[in-house]
């Protein structure tokens, strides 16, 4: 531990001895605002009140028209280092905020902007059609130097198409791209989720819906940021009111840019740093060796494991280890959630925000695979049914993952029972509500085969990493198993460990070695079986065997036209047809070849009943390996998402 620790302070002086600059990317949340997060913020003209920034002034009895606002992230965001020769090296960047737009006036007025600028203050007489973006001075002028995304509540000037648009407007409020927009009213004073995101190359712009599909962007566009903004650029809002008023509401923020790297000018650095760290390390290490007479030199992992977290372009957020023991009670027994192989989850106060602590066993060297994964994976993605990790720390070897709270726990505590649990609470997990949680599911995992930069293999999907809020909406969890398929070709994670839950495991898992969409589609349709009829994934009968898991049990009945009866006698028959669908869904994802499975996106259409489910066999399909192909349509059935490579030639032991 000492020679890990003196080599990376060596690594650290030479690399600020020879100027060596890392560039650090700008990632912040903020799910609802309160006057402390006052302090991240350049305001001017606006407030935060009742949880939201009001970006025009909302003051109670106050005039509120002719007014203008903005409100800043406090920290500039660098867009751009410079690369060889001319070139720069581009970072891009994620944000998705809640606006909430009411009309003060019938109609309302003028509109609301996201903005990137180089000036954090308001242009003078910038009120009214302006938007706070520019005046009649700089408008059209390069100087002006910010970009928008205007989203326009009135037909100011004979451009405007309408009222409730999208624009982007660069260095001028005349829109260069506007599109109407159906089926979303701006000004309807609803709470409207947005998300703008920007590749380096392209900006786009789209609300995602209420049960988190986000579709195909309403406003996309190809756009250089680097030429229009300066290197460290400002990030937030800007609004406006005329004589027509309105209020304008932000209620949460998220922003997260890529790490763009360090300056690859400097390539003497890069020569000269490995050549004094390998021989100043070789000093320490003769030295300590020499102090210790030999002794074993016990291994750390402390800066592998930063190096690789820290290293990922969307890592969350690097707590203390003072601010975790202090939000958890110094990891009171009374505060814990819960306990597995993995460890232990503890409830916490972060501030005034309940979180969730997963306290990783420090002695297990799978446990720090598994904690290195869950950060990189999860870290960078974004769903409203996935469990989202707000932050991580390793310090004195402690491994702790932070998560927001899941007020009603896992999913398998309400399907199977819990002492804890009143059986009142167990009773309110009606049809609607499994209905909902396996649709949440699908959307989770349609999102991560289908909906990431990077193809997502969760490997681990079963009930008891199903967590339910409040409200209980489902939110898939637990990331340890997960796997990024790096290559765009690449259809699947090859390893030589069997990973996942007995009872949710494909058949092929145990012969092919890797994880690919249909297995989790498989282990997904187990789930659909154990929610649908409220039995565990084996154990049907007092024998626990393959003869008598879930699948067969259920096809069983299915062969004998006998299906309703598989449902879970506990729950009140609403719609027969919905739930002898679900079934089927759930067997025809449980489908011995991989090639019949559905993928995550047919599933989707079926739970929404706009697609029937797949044909299924009555009778139980024999697993065969290497499995014959599909002869349905195969973007459908998922081979090309997967693309499963049959073994030649098997040979027994």
């Amino acid at each position: 531990m000492l020679f890990s620790r003196l080599l990376k302070r060596i690594l650290l002086v030479v690399l600020w001895c020879c100027g060596f600059t890392l560039v650090q990317c700008l990632n912040f949340s903020f799910p609802k605002f309160q006057d402390n997060d006052l302090k991240d913020l350049i305001r001017s003209n606006s407030y935060v009140v009742k949880g939201a920034i009001q970006v025009t002034p909302d003051v109670s009895g106050a005039p509120i028209w002719n007014e203008t606002g903005r409100a800043l992230y406090k920290k500039p965001f660098k867009q751009w280092i410079n690369g060889k020769g001319k070139s720069r090296i581009l970072a891009s960047f994620s944000s998705t905020f809640v606006i909430n737009i009411t009309p003060m006036t019938d109609p309302g007025g003028e509109g609301l902007a996201f903005i990137l600028c180089e000036n954090t203050t308001v242009p003078e007489n910038s009120e009214g059609k302006w938007l706070g973006i520019v005046n009649a001075n700089t408008n059209g002028s390069s100087h002006a130097r910010i970009v928008a995304v205007e989203f326009d509540t009135r037909k100011s000037y004979e451009e405007d198409i309408d009222n409730n648009h999208v624009g982007l407007d660069v260095n001028s409020i005349y829109s260069t791209k506007q599109v109407p927009l159906y089926g979303v009213n701006l000004s309807s004073g609803t709470d409207i989720t947005v998300e703008v995101l920007y590749d380096g190359k392209n900006i786009s712009v789209s609300f995602p819906l209420s049960n988190g599909t986000v579709k195909n962007p309403v406003l996309s566009m190809p756009i250089n940021l680097s030429d229009l903004l300066p290197q460290s650029t400002f990030v937030g809002f800007s609004a406006s009111t005329g004589n027509n008023t309105q209020l304008n509401c932000i209620k949460s923020w998220d922003f997260y840019s890529s790490d763009i790297g360090e300056n690859p000018n400097l390539l003497w650095v890069w020569i000269t740093v490995p050549v004094v760290v390998v021989l100043l390390s070789g000093v320490i290490f003769y030295l300590y060796w020499k102090r210790k007479h030999g002794k074993e030199i016990l291994e750390d992992v402390h800066l592998t494991i930063e190096e690789v977290i820290e290293g990922h372009s969307m890592a969350p957020k690097k707590f203390r280890l003072k601010e975790i023991r202090r939000a958890t009670g110094k990891f009171d027994p009374k505060n814990k959630l819960g306990n597995g192989a993995f460890g232990t989850v503890y409830k916490g106060l972060l501030g005034n925000k309940e979180i969730a602590v997963k306290r990783v066993s420090k002695y297990s060297q799978q446990g720090k695979q598994e904690f290195i994964s869950e950060v990189t994976t999860i870290g960078s993605l974004r769903h409203k049914n996935l469990v989202k990790l707000i932050g991580w720390c390793y310090e004195s070897h402690e491994l702790l993952l932070v998560y927001e709270y899941m007020p009603n726990g896992s999913l398998d505590k309400f399907i199977f029972g819990d002492e804890k649990l009143d059986m009142k609470i167990e009773s309110m997990l009606s049809w609607e509500r499994r209905h909902t949680i396996i649709h949440g599911v699908a959307q989770a995992l349609d999102y991560l085969h289908n909906g990431c930069e990077k193809k997502v293999l969760h490997r681990d999907i079963k009930c008891s990493n199903i967590m339910l809020d409040s409200e209980f909406n489902a939110k898939l969890g637990d990331f340890g198993l997960a796997r990024i398929i790096q290559q765009s070709e690449k259809t699947h994670h090859t390893t030589k460990e069997i990973a996942g839950t007995l009872g949710y495991m494909a058949p092929e898992s145990f012969l092919i070695g890797r994880a690919t969409v249909e297995t989790d589609v498989y282990a997904f349709g187990i789930l659909v079986l154990v929610v649908v009829c409220g039995r565990k994934a084996g154990k049907q009968n007092e024998h626990n065997s393959y003869s008598s898991s879930i699948v067969l049990w259920v096809w069983d009945l299915y062969s004998k036209g006998r299906i309703l009866e598989a449902v879970d006698n506990r729950l009140e028959v609403v719609s027969e047809e919905e739930m002898v669908r679900e079934v089927i869904l759930g067997l025809a994802c449980c489908h011995p070849n991989p090639h019949e499975r559905p993928t995550m996106r047919t599933v989707l259409k079926v739970l929404t009943g706009e697609a029937k489910p797949p044909m299924v066999s009555t009778e139980v399909p024999a697993f065969v390996w290497p499995p014959m192909p599909s002869f349905s349509d195969y973007t459908e059935t998922g081979l090309q998402g997967g693309q499963l490579t049959p073994f030649t030639e098997l040979t027994g032991r």
